[in-house]
């Protein structure tokens, strides 16, 4: 089932995501990651995604990328707050683009005490975002560290944009910010994939 929602209704969910961790867990993403990881873009592609737990706002479990094996998929990882702003820009762009592909978001918050208030976070979250849209939301908490790892943290405002193909490979993935290129980019890199299977 395709998840991309209309523009402005993805844009007020891309508003309040991290926005409704910030409110649950107070300086959880603010902190930040405790030390930073370098990883080079360029060895993410061709790599499987890291196999990780997350629940969806729905309260879907999920184990990525295996629940999302057979079709597509654009991940949007946010590791602190701010990089909400750089995703609400990626998300317009790929509406305004009529990108065809599945999107998530995934708010990925390592450390022992945001898992402790994981529930208040995802709490903070479903109050300002409608029902409906609360599939699209996968939250990442006790396997933080394992995408951290992956996609790097070094400077972790950006959000980590990763295309997957139908088997949770990684095909393209771009982790220094929002700009029109780029969007067009990740449209044709998407449009040069198989639908599903």
């Amino acid at each position: 089932m395709r998840t991309w929602m209309n523009g402005w209704r993805r844009a007020a969910l891309a508003g309040v995501v991290l926005a409704g961790v910030a409110i649950g867990g107070g300086m959880l993403l603010s902190g930040g990651c405790a030390s930073a990881i370098k990883v080079d873009p360029q060895s993410v592609i061709g790599q499987r995604f890291p196999t990780v737990r997350g629940e969806g706002l729905d309260g879907k479990k999920w184990t990525l990328p295996e629940d999302l094996k057979g079709k597509p998929a654009v991940l949007f990882v946010g590791y602190k707050q701010f990089t909400q702003f750089d995703i609400d820009r990626w998300m317009i762009a790929l509406d305004m683009l009529s990108t065809p592909v599945a999107i998530y978001e995934i708010p990925t918050i390592a450390g022992m005490v945001p898992g402790m208030f994981a529930n208040q976070i995802d709490d903070g979250m479903r109050k300002g975002i409608p029902r409906e849209l609360w599939s699209a939301v996968i939250t990442v908490y006790s396997d933080a560290k394992a995408i951290e790892q992956f996609t790097g943290t070094e400077n972790p405002m950006p959000s980590r944009v990763l295309l997957l193909d139908a088997e949770g490979r990684v095909v393209w993935f771009h982790d220094r910010g929002f700009g029109p290129q780029f969007a067009k980019e990740l449209d044709a890199a998407v449009r040069r994939l198989p639908a599903g299977g």
